[in-house]
């Protein structure tokens, strides 16, 4: 997993320990100035900007933190739902392109 600059410290030794999970922390030099595009940033931006798609989710409004745990995993599973439906409707368009030319 990576994350940003924020998250050293104790984070990356639980979820060493708790999650078997190797966290790589994306730092930031210090020598940099202006924007400089850091490697596996975007992957974590761009997940966060598709997670703020749901309305829910844009607010903390859950108390416990297993409730938005799985708004997250809700998301998450109708992003990839709607990318799997989209891919099965071309392989359809396809599929009846090829059927006509035959």
């Amino acid at each position: 997993m990576w994350g940003d600059g924020g998250y050293t410290g104790r984070l990356v030794d639980w979820a060493k320990e708790k999650l078997q999970l190797t966290l790589q922390i994306v730092k930031r030099s210090d020598d940099m100035s202006g924007f400089v595009v850091l490697p596996r940033r975007w992957c974590v931006e761009r997940t966060l900007g598709w997670l703020m798609r749901s309305r829910r989710l844009v607010r903390d409004f859950e108390t416990l933190p297993a409730s938005s745990e799985t708004f997250v995993y809700f998301s998450m599973a109708m992003l990839m739902s709607r990318r799997l439906a989209r891919t099965a409707s071309r392989t359809k368009r396809e599929q009846s392109r090829w059927a006509r030319a035959a």
